[in-house]
């Protein structure tokens, strides 16, 4: 079996097995997709003569920005779907390529799942169509999540740097100092939940693998290397070491709130201090603001926490979007894909709904540096955002089966969660099924 239908495999078997989780995809092996011999003038060619196209996606500036295009396209009709979430998304995008029938033109896909679809020889590599004069105009990161495997398979979206939200109040109340360090964060854990046994410093039950790969990332860990067929899995590298003995002492203490995520629990407690502070993805605010209203004027904030002084961070969380190279007329779909995610008229509509760039244009910009929030008590919260994607670890790498590692994480490093053992005996037990999963499917897979 080659590489190519190997892997096609494997996002068969995985993607009905997507969960919603943040990092970022880059290199792996492999090759997948093709060009179709476009041309970046059969771009504007093919916007003039218009057609329809579809599109699927979550994000919630799809309506308004799709209503833009048409507006400056009246000849082009996009069928716009809602997909509802990644989850979703990546399951019914599977079946429409299985069946070979309803195929979307353009697609959002998170950065995480993107190699598994263009491994599997899904998408359109859009390099004939001039993509690569773009590399510029995004961030480092996000642009190695879309260009890969001697390919371009999609532009960037948005990005996730990780940051440290905080409840200001909780932190005043409490007399916490916001840490630098992992060891001030845990020192500041134990004193919150000491004072008040209903408090947490944060909250993880083990059940988000993006999460979880997002903090060995920032730790520097490198678990994951994937060239072609062979891939290699070390979930007990100097990175992850650093995490989860950080981790182990919050779950010790009890300072680890084990509240069921995105869960109306989770989003009361971060309304109410019980959860006091996320390390997260820098698309966090729009979610605070629209699902956390008693929060505002309580939330700041910082960058995350060093191990030793050197400002590091991680993606967390992020999409794409890409051609698909079963879309039947190419050179629109990659028109309006180019628009999309690379013009003004729709980044600026992108920007009204909370999103966060990946244009290094609009991250630079004094407008947005400088825009403060009301619900983060006046601070101009994208100048910390911002500073985080400049320290993004570089040289981070997903598995070819992602979709299917995630899924079974709570199973395996949860548990230690649950029984309050060493979370690196969980990310052993996660290792051991990913190797045996991985060799199943024909890869050679070392640890």
């Amino acid at each position: 079996m080659t590489s190519t239908k190997k892997i096609a495999r494997v996002v068969a078997i995985g993607a009905t097995a997507l969960l919603i989780g943040g990092g970022l995809a880059a290199c792996a092996g492999g090759n997948g997709g093709s060009s179709s011999g476009g041309s970046a003038s059969s771009i504007d060619e093919a916007l003039k003569a218009g057609g329809e196209i579809t599109y699927w996606t979550w994000t919630p500036s799809a309506k308004d920005q799709v209503a833009a295009f048409e507006k400056a396209y009246p000849n082009v009709k996009v069928n716009l779907v809602n997909t509802g979430g990644a989850n979703d998304n990546n399951t019914k995008l599977q079946n429409a390529i299985s069946a070979g029938s309803g195929i979307p033109d353009v697609v959002q896909i998170e950065y995480q799942s993107l190699p598994q679809f263009q491994l599997a020889g899904s998408l359109l590599d859009l390099s004939a169509y001039g993509f690569g004069d773009l590399k510029g105009d995004y961030t480092a990161s996000t642009w190695g999540a879309v260009s890969q495997n001697g390919g371009i398979w999609g532009l960037p979206q948005d990005s996730g740097p990780m940051a440290l939200f905080y409840n200001k109040e909780v932190f005043d109340k409490f007399g916490l100092t916001v840490p630098k360090t992992w060891d001030e964060f845990v020192a500041a854990g134990e004193k919150l939940h000491a004072a008040d046994p209903t408090k947490f410093i944060t909250n993880d039950q083990g059940t988000d693998a993006g999460f979880g790969t997002s903090m060995i990332w920032q730790a520097g860990g490198r678990p994951f290397k994937t060239d072609g067929e062979n891939v290699t899995i070390d979930l007990n590298d100097a990175g992850a070491k650093k995490w989860t003995a950080v981790w182990d002492k919050l779950l010790a203490s009890g300072s680890l709130g084990n509240i069921p995520g995105w869960s109306d629990q989770w989003f009361q407690a971060l309304g109410d201090g019980t959860i006091a502070s996320l390390p997260i993805g820098a698309w966090m605010p729009g979610v605070l603001e629209a699902n956390v209203p008693g929060g505002k004027g309580k939330w700041a904030v910082a960058p995350m926490p060093t191990y030793d002084g050197t400002p590091a961070t991680a993606e967390n969380g992020g999409s794409s979007e890409v051609v698909m190279k079963g879309s039947k007329n190419q050179a629109l779909a990659a028109g309006f894909l180019k628009w999309l995610n690379n013009s003004q008229d729709s980044i600026d509509v992108f920007l009204k709904s909370g999103g966060f760039p990946a244009t290094t244009k609009d991250l630079e910009s004094s407008d947005f540096l400088n825009k403060t929030s009301d619900y983060f008590g006046g601070q101009a919260i994208n100048q910390v955002l911002v500073d985080a994607t400049k320290s993004v670890g570089t040289g981070w790498q997903y598995l070819p089966w992602q979709s299917y590692a995630n899924s079974i994480y709570a199973d395996t490093v949860g548990k230690a969660y649950l029984n309050k053992t060493s979370i690196a005996d969980g990310l052993k037990a996660w290792q051991d099924k990913n190797v045996s999963y991985g060799t199943d499917q024909g890869f050679s897979v070392n640890k």
